[in-house]
């Protein structure tokens, strides 16, 4: 069981690692794609939280929740025209330092000082992709993408209050996604084959089925092996847009990638191996 639920978490972090690349081939604007990939999803998640029988819920922490989930999704796509799938991906990676952030000032629970320093650190190489922006132009996408950083942080703190359900987030934050965007997508002129293939791999694969994959995953794969796993899609992302589209990363934002990745990789492994040891404590 606990192999199954490691190649379900392998294939989310596939899955999620094809965005980059399946934006910067599509000639839309971002507001288009990102409308038009939530509007393929909606379906295919509706279809299977009938067949699961999940029941939906709507209160102020399901809202919290959707609202972050509809950001993640236009932040990401926005950030991807306007800067590198490189920046865009890593900088989205500094959520998990954010969540704490969040966490330290929404439910007030206290950093430890490896917290801060975690923190701190992150934030120097998030300072190599500003100082490599100013000189390749793409300022605004790096904001963008650390912004969809923070949205991001929103979607993991979305069991953290009482009430929530993330399924239900996920899909009003799809729906309205969707809503925002579609009249976008009535603008586009560009509806050759090509275009609706990427745009049905987006909705389909990348959004829908990749988090219907990383759900069924941690159902059987601990915390340590899923966060090491999940690292796939930060690592993969920016290859496959350097092979198939040709887009190579900086020197700074390389530094900066290295920085920012490492850090949280080491950061989240560190937490999940805590947590596993007081679960093993408390049942002994």
């Amino acid at each position: 069981m606990k192999k199954n639920g490691t190649i379900y978490v392998m294939l989310a972090a596939v899955l999620f690692s094809i965005g980059g690349l399946c934006i910067k081939m599509i000639p839309w604007g971002a507001m288009a794609i990102n409308g038009g990939r939530n509007l393929i999803a909606v379906p295919v998640l509706l279809l299977y939280i009938k067949l699961t029988g999940h029941k939906l819920r709507m209160n102020r922490a399901v809202v919290f929740g959707a609202v972050c989930m509809c950001a993640v999704t236009t932040l990401f796509t926005l950030a991807n025209k306007l800067t590198t799938a490189a920046n865009t991906i890593i900088l989205q990676f500094t959520a998990p330092i954010f969540a704490m952030i969040m966490t330290w000032f929404l439910l007030r629970k206290k950093p430890q000082r490896i917290d801060v320093i975690t923190c701190m650190v992150v934030f120097v190489g998030i300072i190599f992709f500003f100082i490599d922006g100013i000189s390749a132009g793409n300022q605004l996408g790096n904001i963008l993408a650390l912004l969809s950083g923070i949205a991001y942080a929103g979607v993991f703190m979305m069991n953290s209050f009482e009430q929530s359900d993330s399924l239900s987030s996920i899909l009003y934050g799809q729906m309205l996604s969707a809503v925002i965007g579609i009249g976008f997508v009535f603008k586009e002129t560009d509806f050759s084959a090509s275009v609706l293939l990427l745009m049905a791999a987006l909705g389909l694969l990348q959004l829908a089925l990749a988090y219907i994959f990383m759900a069924k995953g941690l159902e059987t794969v601990n915390a340590v092996t899923a966060s090491l796993t999940a690292a796939i899609e930060p690592v993969l992302n920016p290859i496959l847009v350097a092979i198939f589209y040709k887009e190579r990363i900086t020197g700074l934002a390389l530094i900066g990638a290295v920085i920012v990745l490492g850090t949280v990789l080491i950061y989240n492994v560190r937490q999940a191996r805590l947590e596993d040891t007081q679960t093993q404590g408390e049942q002994t």
